[in-house]
């Protein structure tokens, strides 16, 4: 757990904190002490969701080139 959280650059507690919220990458027990456990291929594709994700990282998601929208039901008057 704290190769991973360095591997990602979080704090120990902040993946552990995520893991038992569901969130952050996937990972699995392992071993006789139930071990946990992440895959370094996981954790390159949970970075690289994130970066998909991400408005700063993808410019599609960027709300500022987003074309403007028109209002419903709405019409100038001048």
């Amino acid at each position: 757990m704290k190769d991973a959280a360095a591997y990602l650059g979080l704090s120990p507690r902040t993946l552990y904190v995520w893991r038992h919220r569901r969130q952050g990458p996937p990972s699995f027990r392992m071993g006789a002490h139930g071990r946990v456990t992440y895959r370094l291929d996981a954790l390159d594709a949970w970075i690289r969701e994130q970066e998909r994700v991400d408005s700063r990282s993808n410019p599609a998601l960027n709300p500022v080139s987003a074309a403007p929208q028109r209002r419903v039901g709405y019409t100038a008057t001048a």
